[in-house]
């Protein structure tokens, strides 16, 4: 329901954008030629238009509509699917789905195989001749057992009734799947069915294993027929496996070639066994030789037209099962792009761009039980609050050793087991959090752990590296003496760092936050650099004639000038933190968006992977707008010289 409105919804704001966009392209000013930036003002409903056309592309490539607007076409693509799984076995028999009959090909890949073999034995310098006439004469006899299997004449009775009886069969269910009450169903069936529609649910559906705190698909498609039309296929499947398990079971075996391969195996055995270990390579040639007698003899091989009454019967139902799936064919081609829906033995799955571009519809449900304190992901939720005891604060803000350092001792229990507290051990609870005090909410999560490693990453990064690049930028000795340390760490990928760091510092925070200071330390350094060296000297002279001192040139000329550099550091050094932590995350951690979609990706939970990717956007552009806004708003001079 919320995809199809949606979807009218997307129709809708499209063409509405496209017809305002054309009106106000009437409107635009006379002057606003070609390069004026006045043209690219005003631009929200093309904005719209963008982000619609991917939002389109990505409930069609999902199969979302499909799934909104024929929520069951997907079982009953299942059931189809069945279908095609039973005849698939039999029309690989026959020039249907291949070029030529499989017993032509078997026949003509072994003895291709046997003639391969022969020249390999005949000009073999480590066979002698008595071992060459033996062998040569163990492959003649294996590629005259296929004439025992391709003679008309040899073929028994017992096999073709069979072969007459599973083609009546298939006559038969397609006379009968013409029918509109095929299959009949009884009352006691009927119910039996409904209970397993109820229990299987829908398509996509997602349940919650709260007892392990993760969240876990059902079954992707649902299998038990819920249409008419589907159950038609259902059962049409179920007569067609038989049938295809009959086939198989069947072997045109006739005396003359029972007897001939159990004596070519039989002489092929004795030979080996005469052999002694200096003859492994003839012993070799006559086991291949028996592998070759096995594949035919397990291979479904008959005489060139037995099959052929089979084939139009497959062929007919074949048809017959196309026509009847209608407007399921259409459904199938326009609305499951690059994929259908395909059976494998009981279960139905996706198969093409519905498998990997999880739906939006199941990607927000995902996230709505994910963003739940009590589901969550692997216990965690993704952002939440809980009250923490400002004495916890307190406790992990003050050192111990300032209650080590008060004169006195820490209370001795009494002999009637009893501890009096002094001073001492009031300031020691104090030091170390061990009090009540009020509560304040504190967040925690999956995003909030990686927020905040990429918040303090960046702070000291700034911390440091701003006082520092404007002191390289302004001091000889300063560039000269850190300019090679900061370009020799620079250039390596903070990825090569992240195993050393994590090792010496931990996988906790840490670890994390100290690599991620690394990487924007040497950006922040760079960008502050290059806006205390790029100021422009007149207006450094102009505030020495001026009597400005050091500091006040420092303060209102060259720290001002460098601010759009340092923010433009800034940008870019939450990109480069973001793009670290989830690889310091992938790496190790029990936290974070980088572990939640690390562990995804082990249970190829697409939905979840597609979540992680979300929330990484929309962060980063939350720090990219709020930087742009903040810019604008106290950097008016930017780019205006």
């Amino acid at each position: 329901m919320l995809t199809q409105f949606v979807t009218i919804l997307i129709i809708v704001a499209v063409i509405g954008c496209i017809l305002y966009g054309r009106r106000l392209i009437k409107t635009e000013k006379v002057d606003a030629v070609f390069g004026n930036p006045e043209r690219s003002k005003g631009g929200t409903h093309w904005v719209i238009v963008g982000t619609s056309a991917i939002l389109m592309l990505w409930l069609y490539y999902s199969w979302d509509i499909a799934k909104g607007f024929y929520p069951k076409s997907a079982n009953e693509l299942c059931q189809v699917a069945k279908i095609n799984e039973s005849l698939l076995g039999l029309k690989y028999q026959f020039p249907i789905e291949e070029r030529e009959f499989k017993s032509t090909s078997i026949i003509k890949i072994e003895n291709k195989n046997l003639l391969k073999i022969a020249n390999e034995i005949k000009g073999s310098p480590d066979l002698n001749d008595q071992q060459k006439s033996i062998l040569v004469s163990y492959i003649d006899r294996t590629s005259k057992l296929i004439p025992f299997l391709t003679s008309e004449e040899l073929m028994e009775m017992d096999t073709k009734i069979k072969l007459k009886e599973m083609t009546e069969e298939i006559k038969l269910l397609s006379f009968n799947f013409k029918k509109k009450d095929y299959p009949y169903e009884t009352d006691g069936q009927k119910t039996e069915r409904q209970k397993l529609i109820d229990a299987q649910g829908g398509w996509g559906i997602t349940t919650i294993d709260s007892g392990s705190g993760s969240i876990e698909n059902t079954i992707e498609i649902p299998t038990a027929p819920q249409t008419n039309k589907g159950l038609k296929f259902h059962a049409a499947a179920e007569q067609l496996r038989l049938i295809n398990d009959k086939f198989f079971k069947l072997k045109n075996h006739n005396p003359q070639f029972k007897s001939s391969i159990k004596q070519l195996k039989d002489d092929i055995k004795t030979y080996r066994i005469g052999l002694d270990d200096s003859e492994e390579i003839a012993s070799d040639y006559a086991k291949n030789i028996v592998k070759i007698a096995r594949r035919i003899e397990f291979a479904s091989i008959y005489p060139p037209n037995a099959l052929n009454e089979m084939q139009a019967a497959i062929i007919e139902f074949d048809e017959l099962q196309k026509k009847e799936q209608g407007g399921l064919r259409l459904i199938d081609i326009l609305l499951f792009p690059a994929g259908t829906i395909v059976a494998s033995g009981p279960t139905c799955s996706e198969q093409g761009s519905g498998r990997w571009l999880p739906k939006p519809s199941d990607t927000f449900n995902k996230f709505i039980l994910m963003s739940k304190p009590s589901v969550g992901y692997k216990n965690i939720p993704l952002l939440w609050i809980e009250m923490v005891d400002v004495s916890k604060m307190i406790g992990f803000l003050l050192p111990d050793w300032i209650a080590d350092i008060l004169p006195g001792e820490y209370p001795v229990h009494t002999k009637d087991g009893i501890v009096k507290e002094n001073f001492k051990s009031n300031v020691f609870k104090v030091v170390t959090g061990d009090f009540k005090l009020f509560k304040v909410p504190v967040p925690y999560g999956h995003i909030w752990d990686s927020f905040l490693r990429v918040f303090l990453g960046l702070v000291f990064g700034i911390i440091i590296g701003v006082p520092l690049g404007l002191f390289m930028g302004l001091n000889r000795f300063a560039k000269g003496f850190f300019d090679p340390l900061i370009e020799l760490y620079r250039p390596v990928p903070p990825l090569a760092w992240a195993p050393l760091i994590i090792s010496v510092l931990g996988i906790d925070n840490t670890g994390k936050i100290f690599l991620l200071f690394m990487v924007s330390l040497s950006i922040m350094i760079i960008s502050a650099r290059a806006g205390a060296s790029g100021t422009q000297l007149s207006k450094i002279h102009a505030a020495h004639s001026l009597g400005a001192s050091k500091k006040q040139i420092l303060r209102y000329v060259i720290f001002p000038n460098s601010l759009p550099e340092i923010l433009t550091g800034i940008r870019v050094a939450v990109g480069m933190c973001w793009g670290t932590l989830v690889a310091a995350e992938f790496l190790a951690g029990t936290t974070g968006i980088g572990f939640v979609e690390n562990v995804a990706k082990k249970y190829f939970q697409y939905e979840v992977i597609w979540i992680t990717i979300f929330i990484m956007g929309m962060l980063g552009l939350l720090f990219d707008v709020t930087l742009r806004k903040l810019i604008d708003r106290y950097i008016p001079w930017r780019g205006k010289g």
